[in-house]
């Protein structure tokens, strides 16, 4: 398990930042975790736990010990008549999943198709896509707590699951790596297409004929025509998330801007589209040296590689000011900024 100084972190996040991390090292077992997260505390330097690289922005070198999660397996653990339950590695790509469960027909993941990342990072953020968000399928997980390395398992409760949120973005944060994930899922398919985007693709459809293999496909093929593929435009997906307003804000919107997209959230609140206020604010495709809003999806920062993180977190200042200044709504990013 080779330890690796002043190591190029510019392939390990989709927006293809350059900035060197102080010490680098792949970790495949808790083991190796373990031994990894030792050599840390001895030399009181910093962590980054990198995943897919896609939700993070580097915003200068980093001064510590970057941590690559290669922890695999996709284990079926136990099943009943209703149900599978499946452990999987924390290093296992999202997407690679959510088709290995297509092929075997474990039913549950479809909506969730092409999110990038991978496992471990799934329970931080709470993912979630067209009408289905990682809580909904989630049982448990297991991971090492950072100064002890003691192995800890989380149910869905002390997960504290919220849109795009979970105790490790709060309380917890920093305080353990997740090296294990398990899902419940469905043995009988039960499609979700209630969400606006997919009822519409799917209108020409017979309900008799949406399977969980044409709702993955669809899902795939709305986000490919919105989203770019970070290996041709560097990118880290949504940037920002979706802000959540009372119902008395939304009305006062809908009043001043009778287009503005709103979705019910529960509570007496609406979820807005950010992706609406910024392109409506004038800023999709608004360019900032090496860093830009996206021409077709207006929540999507890129970068051209020949940038650095500060223009990224500077060009995101920029928006998140505009569309306050227009509709007095706070935008919160979704990626989270090193060091």
């Amino acid at each position: 398990m080779p330890i690796i100084p002043d190591y190029d972190l510019q392939a390990h996040n989709t927006l293809a930042i350059a900035a060197t991390a102080k010490y680098f090292v792949e970790v495949h077992d808790n083991d190796e975790l373990a031994a990894a997260l030792s050599f840390a505390n001895k030399g009181k330097l910093p962590l980054l736990i990198l995943g897919g690289g896609s939700n993070l922005v580097l915003a200068d070198d980093f001064p510590g010990l970057a941590i690559q999660i290669k922890h695999s397996g996709i284990d079926v653990i136990e099943e009943d008549e209703e149900h599978v339950y499946l452990q999987v590695g924390a290093g296992e790509n999202w997407h690679d999943l959510v088709c290995h469960c297509l092929n075997f027909h474990y039913w549950g993941l479809e909506n969730l198709s092409l999110i990038p990342g991978n496992v471990g990072a799934a329970p931080i953020q709470n993912i979630g896509a067209y009408g289905v968000e990682l809580k909904d399928v989630f049982l448990e997980l297991q991971a090492m707590e950072v100064n002890s390395r003691v192995l800890v398992n989380f149910e869905k409760q002390a997960c504290q699951f919220a849109y795009r949120d979970s105790v490790f973005k709060g309380r917890l944060r920093d305080r353990y790596v997740i090296t294990q994930v398990t899902l419940k899922l469905k043995k009988s398919p039960e499609v979700q297409i209630n969400y606006p985007a997919l009822m519409q693709a799917l209108s020409d459809r017979n309900a008799s004929d949406i399977t969980p293999q044409v709702v993955a496909k669809t899902v795939c093929e709305i986000r490919r025509s919105k989203l770019p593929d970070p290996a041709e435009i560097p990118n880290a997906g949504s940037f920002f998330k979706n802000p959540i307003v009372p119902d008395e804000t939304f009305v006062n919107l809908q009043s001043r801007f009778p287009g503005i997209v709103g979705y019910p959230a529960g509570e007496n609140k609406t979820k807005l589209a950010a992706g609406w206020l910024i392109d409506q604010a004038g800023l999709k495709g608004y360019t900032q040296g090496s860093v830009a809003v996206h021409t077709q999806q207006a929540l999507v920062l890129t970068h051209t590689g020949e940038g650095d993180g500060r223009a990224l977190i500077a060009l995101a200042d920029h928006i998140k000011s505009q569309v306050f200044d227009r509709y007095q709504v706070d935008l919160e990013m979704e990626p989270r900024i090193y060091p």
